[in-house]
C-alpha cells in the first residue's frame, strides 16, 4: 500500500505558523496621511530625512544623537498606525519606537502606549514590545505592563504594520491587522484617559533594550536605520466633540470578533516571549488587572 503524504494526516502541523486571517482589517479603512499632514520633527530634524512626495519618513541614531516626530495634534482616542522597516545586522541596545504619551504635558505623571523594536545581535530576532504606562507609573515608580513578541516574518527584509487602537473601553496593538494584546478598562487607575499625542523615535537604549543589557549600541556599526510609511491616524482629536467615535476595533465596534480573537491567541500562543502578568518575580499588587 502506498503512503499518504504526512500532511494528510497531520493538517494543523502546517498551520501552527502560518499567519492566519484576522477577518478585519482596520489598516484599509483609512487612506495614508502625507507626513506633514500628521506630524511635525520633534528633535534631531537632521537625523531624518522626508521623501519628496511625503509618503516616508527615514529616522536614524548615530554616536552623536537618535531623532523623533510627533503628531501636530493630541488625540483622547483613536486608531494610529505605521508601517516600518527595520535595519538588519547589528542593532543591539537601539529602540525604534511608536508610541501614544502625553509625558511633555504631564512630566513626572504621564501616560504612555508603546510600540517598541528592540534591536538585536545577528542570528537572533528583533523582539517587539508593547507596553502600558498610566498616571506616572513610568516615571519615578515605573511599573510597566509589558507584553513581547519574536515576530513571524523578518522585519528587516520589507515594511510591515503597527497600529494602537485606543478608545475608552480598550487598547488592541496589532501587527498587520492581527491583534497581538489586548488591554481593557479595569478602573481608572490602570487605564490611560487623558489625551496623548503620537510619536516616532529611534535612540539608544543599552541599558536595557537587549537581553536586559547585555549588548549594546556598537556604534562601529552606525548608522542605525529605520523607515517608516503609510501613516494612519483615524481617531477623535482633544479638541474633538465627545460624539466623536474612533475606528472601530471589530465588524461590531468595541472588542474583538471571535475570528480576530483566535488569531490574537494564535500570535500569543506561537510568538509571545513575555507576559507581566505570568512572570512570578513581579508585584502583581501593583497590576491589579493580572
Amino acid at each position: 500500500m502506498a503512503l499518504l503524504p504526512l500532511f494528510l494526516f497531520f493538517p494543523f502541523l502546517l498551520l501552527v505558523n502560518s499567519q492566519p486571517s484576522p477577518g478585519y482589517y482596520p489598516s484599509t479603512k483609512l487612506s495614508p496621511l502625507s507626513f506633514y499632514q500628521g506630524y511635525n520633527s520633534l528633535w534631531e530634524p537632521q537625523h531624518q530625512t522626508v521623501s519628496q512626495d511625503q509618503s516616508s519618513i527615514t529616522i536614524w541614531l548615530d554616536k552623536y544623537s537618535g531623532s523623533g516626530f510627533k503628531s501636530k495634534d493630541p488625540y483622547q482616542s483613536g486608531y494610529f498606525a505605521v508601517s516600518v522597516k527595520l535595519q538588519s545586522g547589528y542593532t543591539a541596545g537601539v529602540n525604534t519606537a511608536f508610541y501614544l504619551s502625553n509625558n511633555e504635558a504631564h512630566p513626572g505623571y504621564h501616560d504612555e502606549v508603546d510600540i517598541e523594536f528592540l534591536g538585536t545581535i545577528p542570528g537572533k530576532p528583533y523582539t517587539l514590545q508593547t507596553n502600558v504606562y498610566v498616571m506616572g507609573s513610568g516615571d519615578g515608580r515605573i511599573i510597566g505592563r509589558e507584553m513581547r513578541f519574536h515576530l513571524w516574518f523578518d522585519p528587516t527584509a520589507d515594511f510591515h504594520n503597527y497600529a494602537i487602537l485606543w478608545n475608552p473601553e480598550e487598547i488592541i496593538f496589532f501587527v498587520d491587522d492581527i491583534p497581538i494584546r489586548q488591554y481593557t478598562t479595569n478602573n481608572d487607575a490602570t487605564f490611560p484617559r487623558r489625551p496623548m499625542w503620537v510619536y516616532g523615535t529611534i535612540w539608544d537604549a543599552s541599558s536595557w533594550a537587549t537581553e536586559n543589557g547585555k549588548y549594546k549600541a556598537d556604534y562601529n556599526y552606525q548608522p542605525f536605520i529605520a523607515r517608516m510609511t503609510k501613516f494612519l491616524i483615524g481617531g477623535c482629536s482633544a479638541y474633538a466633540a465627545t460624539s466623536c467615535r474612533p475606528l472601530p476595533a471589530s465588524p461590531t465596534g468595541v472588542g474583538l470578533s471571535s475570528t480576530q480573537y483566535m488569531a490574537m491567541r494564535w500570535a500569543q500562543q506561537n510568538h509571545m516571549v513575555y507576559d507581566y502578568c505570568r512572570d512570578s518575580s513581579r508585584d502583581h499588587s501593583l497590576t491589579p488587572e493580572c
